[in-house]
Parts: C-alpha cells; sequence; structure tokens
C-alpha cells in the first residue's frame, strides 16, 4: 500500500469518525431543546399535580398516589412524574414526590434493575425540587450512562420538596425512606417492568441519604434485594461537615437549611427554644429568609445574606454544642454496619466534605468488614465529584453483577 492511499484511508476514517461525533453532539444539543421546550410547557401543569387533598389518604410505604408522564424524558427513555407515600422521623405517613425514569429497551424477565439516586442539595423550601425544575432530569448525575447500561432510575425529591410538608434537610431516617420507598413506588408502575434488586447512588446530601439508606434497607425493606450503594463527596459525618463548613458560607447556607428541618423533627424531643438557642441574633434573623431560597437558582440572594454572616452566624460550634451535638451524631452515617459493598468517589478539592473526612468515613467502613472501593479525584471540587465518578462507578457496577467487585481496604 502506497503511502498516498495509506493517508487517504485514515484521513477518510479521520473524517468519519468527526462526522459521527458531530452527528452525536447534534442529537444531545437538539434533545436537549427539545426537552426544554416540552418543559416549558410541564411547568404550567406542575401546581395542579403537586396539590393534594387535606387530609392526604393513608397508604403503605412506595404506594403512588398520583402520577403522570413526563414528555420532556430523555430520548430513548419514559419517565413519570410521581407522588408516593413515605415516612418521617417520627414514622407519620406523608407524601414525597420524585421522578422515575426507564430506558425504552427491552426489560429482562425478571424485570429491570433500579438505582435509588439521592440528589445534592438544592434548598429546604418546597419549590426548590429537582422534579418542579424546567429540566427535571438535569440533577441526577449518571443518569444516560445508567439508561445506557440498562438500568432504570428511581429519583426523589426527598420529603418536604416538591410537595408541602416539613423540610427532611439532613434528616437521616426521612431521606432514606423516601429513598427506599422510590423503588417501591417504580415497582408500582406496571410498565416500567422494574424487579426487586436495586443499587443505591447519591452525592453530597444524597450520599448520606443513601448511606443510611443502606444502613436500613434490609429492616425497613427487607423484601428487596439490594446489591451494593455508592455515593461521592457524601456528607457522611455531619459533626465533621459542620466543623469544616461554619466558618464560611457554605456552611451558614447548610446551616440555615438545617436549622428549621431539625427543629421540626426535633422540637418536641429537645425544645425549640434549646436548639434556636445556637444562633446569634442576626444569625436568628436572618435564617428563615435563607431556608426559602433554592440553592442553583437563588445562588446570589443566598451570598447577599450569608456573606455578612460569616463568622457572625452561631455562637459556637454547632458539633460540640448539646443538643446539636447528638442531633448531628444521630444524623451521621455509620452506626449501623452496612452489609452489602460500597463504592465511594471523592475530589481531591473538595472544600466543603473535604478530602480527610471521607477518607476517615471509609476508614470506618473498612473496619467493620465493608468491601469498600474507595476513588480519589485529584483537582476536582465538590460539584463534580459525582461526575468524576461516573466512570469508575459503572466498572464497579459491572463488578457487582458478577459478583466480584474489589476492595481497596487494606489486608
Amino acid at each position: 500500500m502506497s503511502a498516498r492511499v495509506g493517508w487517504a484511508r485514515r484521513h477518510r476514517r479521520t473524517v468519519t469518525v468527526l462526522i459521527v461525533v458531530g452527528v452525536v453532539i447534534a442529537l444531545v444539543v437538539a434533545d436537549g431543546i427539545r426537552r426544554y421546550a416540552e418543559g416549558e410547557g410541564e411547568l404550567a401543569t406542575d401546581p395542579a399535580f403537586y396539590s393534594l387533598p387535606s387530609p392526604v389518604p393513608t397508604g403503605e410505604p412506595g404506594a403512588i398516589i398520583r402520577r403522570e408522564p413526563i414528555a420532556s424524558a430523555p430520548a430513548g427513555a419514559t419517565a413519570w412524574r410521581i407522588i408516593y407515600h413515605s415516612r418521617d422521623l417520627a414514622g407519620k405517613d406523608i407524601p414525597v414526590s420524585g421522578i422515575v425514569i426507564v430506558p425504552n429497551s427491552p426489560a429482562p424477565v425478571d424485570g429491570r434493575k433500579i438505582v435509588a439516586w439521592g440528589h445534592p442539595t438544592t434548598g429546604a423550601a418546597t419549590r426548590c425540587a429537582p422534579s418542579l425544575g424546567l429540566d427535571p432530569f438535569q440533577l441526577v448525575e449518571g443518569m444516560h450512562e445508567l439508561l445506557a447500561e440498562g438500568y432504570a432510575i428511581a429519583a426523589t425529591d426527598y420529603p418536604g420538596l416538591g410537595v408541602d410538608g416539613e423540610s427532611s434537610y439532613l434528616l437521616g431516617v426521612p431521606e432514606s425512606n423516601a429513598v427506599l420507598d422510590s423503588v417501591w413506588a417504580a415497582r408500582d408502575i406496571d410498565e416500567a417492568q422494574i424487579g426487586d434488586h436495586f443499587v443505591l447512588w447519591g452525592h453530597s446530601q444524597g450520599g448520606q441519604a443513601v448511606l443510611f439508606a443502606a444502613e436500613r434497607a434490609a429492616d425497613y425493606a427487607p423484601e428487596l434485594t439490594l446489591e451494593g450503594a455508592a455515593v461521592a463527596a457524601p456528607a457522611a459525618d455531619l459533626s465533621a461537615l459542620m466543623s469544616d463548613d461554619i466558618v464560611d458560607i457554605s456552611g451558614v447556607t447548610i446551616a440555615s437549611y438545617a436549622i428549621p428541618a431539625y427543629t421540626a423533627a426535633y422540637g418536641e424531643r429537645f425544645g425549640e427554644a434549646a436548639i434556636s438557642a445556637i444562633l446569634t441574633p442576626a444569625g436568628a434573623k436572618a435564617t428563615p429568609r435563607m431556608a426559602d431560597l433554592c440553592l442553583l437558582t437563588q445562588n446570589e440572594q443566598i451570598h447577599a445574606i450569608a456573606d455578612p454572616l460569616v463568622g457572625e452566624y452561631v455562637t459556637s460550634d454547632p458539633a460540640t454544642t448539646e443538643p446539636w451535638q447528638t442531633m448531628l451524631r444521630e444524623n451521621s452515617a455509620g452506626a449501623a454496619p452496612i452489609t452489602v459493598p460500597v463504592f465511594v468517589g471523592q475530589g481531591g478539592a473538595d472544600e466543603l466534605v473535604i478530602p480527610s473526612a471521607t477518607e476517615k468515613y471509609v476508614t470506618l467502613l473498612c473496619a467493620q468488614k465493608v468491601d469498600v472501593s474507595f476513588h480519589r479525584f485529584p483537582g476536582v471540587d465538590h460539584g463534580l465529584a459525582a461526575y468524576a465518578s461516573v466512570p469508575e462507578l459503572l466498572l464497579w457496577l459491572g463488578e457487582l453483577e458478577s459478583g466480584t467487585p474489589a476492595s481497596t481496604c487494606p489486608g
């Protein structure tokens, strides 16, 4: 073969690859435009969907109260917006919203395996729910890759988001109930063809929710089979999170979301005055305003309120001040063993969930004889931790399927 012919063939292959890549990019852009256009139309119907009668009829955890198809579903998939029954910290029946997404490929004979997704912080106000967004799928990190692998996805909003109710921000039990009940809700949709095997996957706040779900799954949902739990930059140790972050704007924002939720959940046990006593007068005045703002869409307003409060928001470190010390400990992961393999991804440049906090939690898991696959991503910050984890996550899911998940624990 002459050099000229070889060059010509390589040139044609390169051109072909570039054309294919260009077509794929064009399709992704076109699908994004379609989803946003259809999402605009759906926004008009959202208020009626999320408005429920009072009182809401009771039901079993995971039983669907209401559902509707989502026209802006990703290409090659079908999706529903759902409201389903769950339970709060006291065991009371509460409605929770979310979405379910399934690939349009044929389901296996025994049903699709489902990934229960726990989203990162969006806020604590009802309107901050991911399912209420113009693109309700935007925060499901790894969605396209998981759907391509044949997984269905259930993505809860958590209690208090979407459907009006008390916030569950950083409350491990109600968040994890909502995650686990989302699997039951997805199975309640006959055409979704969901089986009884599932995997947990969460980022940041969602990491806390997922770890609690992994600890509690066997008792709370024994009829389901949990195969593994995956987290990225998880809010595993709330005491460390508060101590590390309360001195900056992230900590002020997190605390402003947590204080109303913890007051509602623990007010009867500890007294509302004792819980709010951690705040300075300026902090007490600002908290209701910050708690009513959504993190992703009202960031500038949050900064305007929180910036002057850095160093002046609380009177002492919540992690060492009662009753916060007890409340944070009770809502930190690790108190109960996890009996399935765990994947952990952590960015090396994370300034919110700092690497040493995640490393300490992984050490605890290893001491509890959990099969942990721990991956560090140098230079990756908190916001990108889940996206950076996706390639390794997919490899780990393949290892789960084959029954040979690798452990990075020593020994």
